[in-house]
């Protein structure tokens, strides 16, 4: 039966990350990323005071670097019928906000209690990400040379036209090896993988792919952007420590499974909002003049694949009289 549009939570919980995006960016360059990512989670939760929701947080950034965070099964929402599991990261990158480098990001993604998958005590997971024309080419146990072939068949270019997103750190450093001896060119970042899987999940990108290790709540965070665009994310758990790979063992977790985006985010009913902070090329960073500030944000309603880039203009005289965020 045709339905009648409902209600876009993306479009209320973009309001949340450009407060967290207005809030932090004062803290662009400073050095101090505590400072700026706290100033993102206390615009957070005074944001989600406003929602009349019952939100469970699931995926909160901040255990594993003791950062400020809203933690782990912390009730969200002024309350209501509306149960929703919470994946959020006030600050994605605070390490690129705290010394002034490009794509630092407010990000959060909300979806029907218990659809999304529970990391527990994982840190890290090996990533495989790709847009939808890709989705059905790639398998997380085959060479790199082979999905590199894949994806460029399926996308109508050569292997030398593709661009990979890889995180610029010492584990990656065979992998980049070999995406150079296939012939790929390689996009490095050294933080900051939820815009990377952005980026290789958005038509409008220059980015192709994204692979490598990073952090598993980032993983489900970005795997709502990516269901919605109908992307793939093929993952498998990946400790660094055994510490973690222990924790992993105890709590009963398969290290072998391969999960995929249904398995990250079981239902197709989630929505993502995404704030720029820094400036980047994705999403450029907030941008201040006379009395006023610009913000630009990605929204996206997984039902539909509807996807939104939002510019707003705040006028911060006005919000400054009134707002509880500290901007």
């Amino acid at each position: 039966m045709p339905e009648a549009p409902e209600k876009n939570l993306a479009l209320d919980i973009v309001r949340i990350t450009e407060a967290a995006a207005l809030a932090s960016a004062r803290w662009l360059g400073r050095g101090d990323k505590t400072a700026g990512d706290n100033a993102a989670v206390q615009a957070m939760r005074i944001g989600f005071s406003t929602l009349n929701i019952d939100g469970t947080v699931v995926i909160g950034e901040g255990e594993k670097d003791n950062a400020p965070m809203l933690a782990n099964g912390e009730k969200l929402g002024g309350g209501g019928d509306l149960a929703l599991d919470v994946a959020v990261d006030p600050v994605e990158g605070t390490n690129l906000l705290a010394y002034g480098r490009p794509n630092a990001i407010s990000v959060m993604a909300v979806s029907p209690r218990g659809s999304m998958f529970n990391p527990g005590p994982s840190f890290y997971m090996q990533k495989l990400v790709v847009g939808s024309g890709a989705r059905d080419v790639v398998d997380i146990d085959a060479p790199v040379r082979v999905n590199l072939k894949n994806v460029a068949k399926a996308l109508g270019k050569s292997v030398q036209d593709l661009i990979v997103f890889v995180l610029d750190k010492p584990r990656h450093q065979r992998l980049i090896e070999d995406i150079r001896e296939a012939g790929a060119r390689i996009q490095l970042q050294t933080d900051g993988d939820v815009i990377g899987a952005l980026m290789a999940a958005d038509p409008h990108s220059e980015v192709d792919i994204m692979m490598g290790t990073g952090g598993t709540p980032e993983g489900v965070l970005s795997a709502c952007a990516v269901r919605g665009l109908g992307g793939q994310v093929l993952a498998r758990l990946d400790p660094q420590s055994y510490v973690e790979k222990e924790a992993i063992n105890e709590a009963g977790v398969d290290l072998r499974e391969v999960l995929t985006v249904s398995n990250l985010v079981r239902s197709e009913d989630c929505f993502f909002a995404a704030t720029g902070i820094s400036g980047g090329d994705f999403l450029r960073g907030v941008r201040y003049s006379a009395g006023h500030a610009v913000t630009h944000s990605l929204v996206l309603r997984g039902k539909t694949g509807t996807l939104r880039y939002v510019e707003s203009y705040h006028n911060m005289d006005r919000l400054s009289k009134f707002s509880a965020v500290q901007y």
